[in-house]
């Protein structure tokens, strides 16, 4: 995991902090490691991928993903724990991927353009995010609930809203608020809105930006 502190310098207006996201945390990467060690770690997460792709999360075992990888399960738990990690760490990943897009990509959604249309565009992404990975992050989060708050991803996340919050609204608890801000997006709750309510991807935007205002 990340060692940064998650909430320096986004609780305030800080002007020298509040563009600084090459001060975010980033997303948990392996630790160095031999060659072999990365070839099997790459192997491993290989064959979780294939088999949430071919037959979806809750079918991930690490007798299943030793046997896919051809790697001893010992090693697979060797390396990972248990299956909760191994999905958190499947999820890390991906997660690389929407990170870039919101700390170096193009406007709205990286830097360039007004905090509240960054905010803004950031929740909207995370909509359609947890959308396409929802199967994924419900499993993860079922298997350890919360360990949801501890991964690298979700600190990054937390950050880089904050320091948002922080430009828009300067003095405000803006770590509190941050965490108040995704609290709508815990898988669990995502799966209600939109399997159980059958809410779209849009009405879910719609209502982020319209709880975001109501005491504006």
């Amino acid at each position: 995991m990340s060692t940064e502190n998650p909430h320096s310098g986004a609780r305030s207006g800080d002007r020298a902090a509040a563009p600084a996201l090459s001060l975010l945390p980033t997303v948990d990467a392996p630790a160095p490691e031999r060659a072999d060690a990365a070839r099997n770690r790459r192997r491993i997460l290989d064959a979780a991928a294939r088999i949430v792709a071919e037959e979806g999360p809750d079918a991930v075992t690490m007798n299943q993903v030793a046997h896919a990888s051809g790697i001893g399960v010992g090693t697979v738990y060797r390396r990972f724990g248990d299956v909760s990690q191994l999905l958190w760490a499947l999820l890390d990943e991906r997660e690389r991927l929407f990170q870039e897009a919101y700390m170096s990509g193009p406007p709205p959604l990286g830097p360039g353009a007004p905090a509240a249309e960054r905010l803004d565009a950031f929740l909207d992404a995370l909509v359609d995010r947890v959308a396409a990975q929802r199967a994924l992050l419900l499993a993860a989060h079922s298997a350890a609930p919360r360990a949801r708050y501890h991964s690298g991803a979700y600190r990054v996340m937390h950050t880089h809203v904050a320091l948002l919050i922080g430009q828009l609204r300067p003095g405000s608890d803006s770590t509190l608020l941050a965490h108040l801000a995704l609290a709508p997006f815990s898988p669990d709750v995502m799966h209600h809105l939109t399997v159980e309510q059958e809410l779209s991807a849009d009405r879910l935007k719609a209502g982020v930006r319209e709880l975001l205002t109501l005491r504006s």
